[in-house]
């Protein structure tokens, strides 16, 4: 039962620790894994936001380059055609086969003169900050410019200029278009566009903020864009670097894992919430706890069975060696330790019988008998039982066989004969008993035997004594 329950007790023990164990190393895999995963997601945004701002660039200079184009060959057919310089009509014709939006002619001075919109007429480089944009080509005439999408002068509406001087010299010709592709395609290339477009897991957010202003201007959450990277709980004191930075955070009031990398334009965050792992790593512990349980109940059950085999064993091998009246050894145990014995080794064969067990028998009966038998056997453990082992080989004979210390004998014998001597039963008040004690190294025994015959020959002696002493009929 003791075993049983030390089994159990080392098995909640090892399901504990092994559960522990487990779910730490669930939750360095789960970190490794959501920062590995969070690093792809922010090198991706990364590369998406340099790839658009590229692109934005590229697309500009291409459509600065085709407008440039375009003013001068209005430019030419101006020059061509000098009765088309004052008609308007003539002009918006000519603006609808460039396919541009409008046609501006400035003097030497940068006003202009003429065009496609008349409400314009009149306005100069000195008009507004817009406009001002091109007074470097009234000290060059060899310029051709073309200005970024500005919102204009006169109406504030989104527009990029391209102008160039006409082949004379004698006037400057400019073309205005609203930049529809390039601000349908800047559009599609809005951050916020570009972070809804990214793939994200349940429970996991992204976020683009402008590293100046640390201002959200993309998402996954829409409702976060445009609010400080502060209030929304996510770190601010990151430095600039190409290796994103893990920090633990809450937001929302929830705990969050943040992987975050600041660069040269942008700061871009990764949040895993706590629970992100949550479900996996419960259904994997509990998976593991049921395994654990399932086994340890059948290794108790093994256990319980090879422990109950052995147990039965043990107490086939103690009853058929044990004497059941004394607890001693018996004449099996007896005949098969005998055989064992080394003549070489120094040991002690002692012979004990009960002095008058039958006189005792015969006067008070079996039941006092057994227990001078028993009380004999005790004092025999005791005395003897350190040192060696004590068989009950018959009736009221016993045999002690020393094999340790076997130089302390008189100890021994002496511990013994004051044990004997002190003993008071229920009915009878003393008891006797003679032996014999032989030596293995004493003489040159040929056999055990014969060790077991001579100890036998000195209790038999000394039994004759102590009648021939004590006057007792031995018979009786």
């Amino acid at each position: 039962m003791k075993n049983k329950r030390r089994f159990a007790m080392v098995s909640v023990a090892v399901i504990v620790v092994a559960l522990l164990l487990e779910a730490g190393i669930l939750k360095y895999v789960n970190d490794a894994n959501a920062y590995r995963l969070s690093k792809v997601l922010l090198d991706r945004v990364v590369t998406v936001l340099n790839k658009n701002d590229q692109s934005e660039e590229e697309l500009i200079e291409s459509l600065k380059d085709d407008y440039i184009v375009r003013a001068k060959a209005v430019s030419y057919i101006v020059d061509a055609k000098p009765q088309v310089e004052n008609d308007v009509e003539e002009l918006q014709k000519i603006a609808k086969l460039m396919s541009v939006d409008e046609i501006h002619l400035f003097d030497e001075t940068g006003c202009i003169t003429s065009g496609s919109v008349p409400k314009y007429f009149g306005y100069s480089f000195d008009s507004g900050t817009q406009m001002s944009y091109f007074k470097p080509m009234l000290t060059d005439k060899s310029l051709t410019m073309c200005q970024d999408v500005t919102p204009n002068t006169s109406e504030g509406k989104a527009m990029m200029y391209a102008i160039t001087w006409n082949e004379a010299g004698t006037m400057m010709v400019q073309v205005g278009l609203k930049p529809q592709r390039l601000l349908d395609e800047l559009k599609q290339n809005e951050i916020s566009t570009v972070v809804s477009d990214m793939p994200v897991y349940k429970g996991m957010e992204l976020y683009v903020a402008d590293a100046d202003t640390e201002l959200v201007k993309g998402a996954t959450d829409c409702d976060k864009i445009g609010k400080n990277f502060h209030d929304l709980g996510l770190p601010t004191d990151i430095k600039e670097s190409d290796k994103p930075t893990v920090r633990q955070i809450s937001v929302n009031d929830s705990g969050c894992r943040c992987v975050i990398r600041r660069g040269d334009k942008y700061i871009v965050a990764v949040t895993i919430d706590k629970s992100f792992y949550m479900t996996n790593s419960v259904v994997a512990l509990l998976v593991v706890g049921i395994y654990l349980i399932l086994a340890s109940c059948c290794i108790m059950y093994m256990f319980s069975k090879i422990m109950k085999e052995k147990y039965e064993k043990e107490k086939l091998l103690y009853i058929s060696n044990t004497d059941a009246l004394t607890g001693c050894l018996n004449r099996h145990a007896y005949e098969t330790d005998i055989n064992k014995l080394d003549l070489k080794k120094e040991w002690i064969y002692i012979s004990l019988d009960l002095n008058s067990l039958k006189h005792i028998n015969d006067t008070y009966g079996h039941d006092v008998g057994d227990e001078m038998i028993c009380a004999a056997a005790a004092c025999m453990m005791a005395s003897f039982g350190e040192f060696g082992k004590v068989y009950r080989i018959g009736g009221d004979e016993f045999v002690v066989i020393v094999t340790q210390k076997p130089d302390e004998l008189d100890t021994m014998t002496k511990h013994f004969d004051s044990s004997v001597a002190e003993w008071r039963g229920k009915i009878v008040n003393s008891m006797t008993i003679s032996y014999g004690c032989v030596r293995s190294l004493e003489e040159d025994w040929e056999l055990v035997h014969d060790i077991e015959k001579e100890a036998d020959r000195r209790m038999y002696a000394s039994k004759a004594r102590y009648y021939s002493d004590s006057g007792i009929d031995r018979r009786k």
